[in-house]
């Protein structure tokens, strides 16, 4: 097998000790990559989904007993965000860590972290046996899922779509977008059974804290999932090419903001959808209507299958169509769904379903090309650092605060606040697509 270049740097126990194990002369096919990819995606989703949901089931009424049920579920959106506030910070120390000793170390911490977070907070007591400690406890720890989720980007995903077959870049593009879906329907369907079957009182003691601890023996899988991949061949000859070399991040940030900026605000639109149709309309249903909480969430969690069937279809499209018209489609089609959203969320059980089946649906084929998109314009050694920070940072301004924002307008302004949020996001996109086509016939 190859060895990687003086300029890369090495774990040496940890991933040199991987490519022996896997040093058979055996290439990884496109199809595993893929498989690595979805499970490394899928375990972080899960991770994120769990606490996105606890966040409206659980955390206001532990933490919070203290305040009105509105304000209870502010309070626990907003260390929602601390994670998406957190990741591009882990994003720059993680590149340090990649940079002086290796991937296979960074992603061991970051997976540990990122797991070992979320399984902490199973052990979270209430608010009324220690005051504001559980708190203090339940930020740092999202704090700390944050640091973790910048540190776990591995550059699997270029490596899939670099080793695509011809004309189909769109649909392996797609490939590591359904751990979203996935994650979601593991998430949900754990909530789901123990909120269902348990008394109010039994699940708000003991029962919410097992999809928590479950987090932790999913990432050491997903750990030796991506392990396995960097022993690849095909890893260490990108490496050694630089396509996948981590960069300072101040040299991509000084070189390339452009870019950064633009690549942004080009998923906006579908990252401002993503936490409006999986956990804000969840704390809506348990604040404002009598419809029952397990079935809804049973309902988001058919949602989830649509979004994954959605994700397939955007990689057909995009091979067929090209990835900038469909996420502008995607763009005009959120900001329509937007101006829907206040009849039909508010408009009862029905309005509520159809709201949900479209919303998940329209997320999946508009989530699909989001990480195509925001790593489009990086070439060569900024490709791997450029593309993560990219994401991170599309993340924060598009979904990190949406639950909190979502929440606090509606219940002063009613659903039209909502549909405002998602119009600003689809014309944030397609104002970046342009501004982005114009930069690309410049260069030219």
């Amino acid at each position: 097998m190859a060895t990687v270049s003086s300029e890369v740097a090495s774990s040496s126990p940890l991933e040199r000790d991987a490519r022996l194990v896997h040093a058979d002369g055996h290439k990884v096919s496109p199809g595993e990559l893929a498989l690595g990819v979805i499970i490394g995606r899928t375990a972080e989703s899960f991770d994120f989904f769990v606490y996105g949901i606890a966040s409206v089931l659980v955390f206001p009424a532990l933490l919070f007993p203290f305040a009105e049920p509105v304000e209870a579920m502010l309070y626990s959106f907003a260390i929602f965000s601390l994670a998406f506030i957190a990741r591009p910070i882990g994003s720059v120390l993680f590149t340090e860590v990649d940079r002086r000793h290796g991937r296979g170390v960074k992603l061991t911490i970051a997976l540990f972290l990122l797991g070992g977070s979320t399984a902490s907070i199973a052990f979270l007591p209430s608010y009324e046996a220690y005051g504001a400690l559980p708190i203090v406890v339940l930020a740092i720890c999202r704090i700390g899922q944050g640091l973790a989720l910048g540190g776990a980007w591995d550059g699997l995903a270029p490596l899939l779509s670099l080793n695509a077959p011809e004309k189909r870049r769109g649909l392996y593009t797609m490939m590591p977008q359904l751990g979203s879906p996935f994650g979601f329907i593991v998430a949900s369907a754990l909530f789901y059974f123990f909120y269902a079957n348990l008394a109010q009182g039994d699940f708000l003691t003991w029962g919410w804290r097992y999809p928590f601890f479950v987090a932790f023996t999913i990432n050491v899988v997903a750990l030796f999932a991506r392990l396995r991949l960097l022993a690849t061949e095909e890893y260490v000859e990108l490496l050694q090419k630089g396509d996948l070399l981590p960069e300072s991040v101040w040299t991509i940030v000084s070189s390339q903001w452009k870019y950064i900026l633009i690549g942004a605000f080009v998923p906006l639109a579908t990252f401002a959808l993503f936490h409006i149709v999986t956990i804000f309309p969840l704390s809506y249903i348990d604040l404002y209507t009598e419809r029952s909480v397990a079935d809804f969430l049973l309902l988001q969690l058919g949602g989830a299958v649509l979004a994954s069937i959605g994700v397939v279809l955007s990689g057909l499209i995009a091979d067929r169509f090209g990835r900038r018209n469909l996420i502008a489609a995607c763009a005009a089609l959120i900001a329509l769904f937007g101006f829907a959203t206040p009849s039909l969320l508010g408009g009862g059980p029905e309005g509520e379903t159809i709201f949900v089946l479209a919303g998940f649906s329209l997320l999946g084929l508009a989530l699909g090309q989001s990480t195509g998109a925001t790593a489009s314009n990086f070439r060569g050694r900024s490709r791997y650092t450029g593309s993560g920070l990219t994401t991170d940072i599309a993340w924060l301004i598009g979904a990190g605060f949406a639950p909190l924002v979502a929440l606090g307008f509606s219940s002063r302004f009613g659903l039209v606040a909502v549909a405002i949020y998602l119009l600003s996001g689809a014309v944030s996109t397609l104002a970046a697509l342009y501004v982005n086509r114009r930069l690309q016939l410049h260069a030219a």
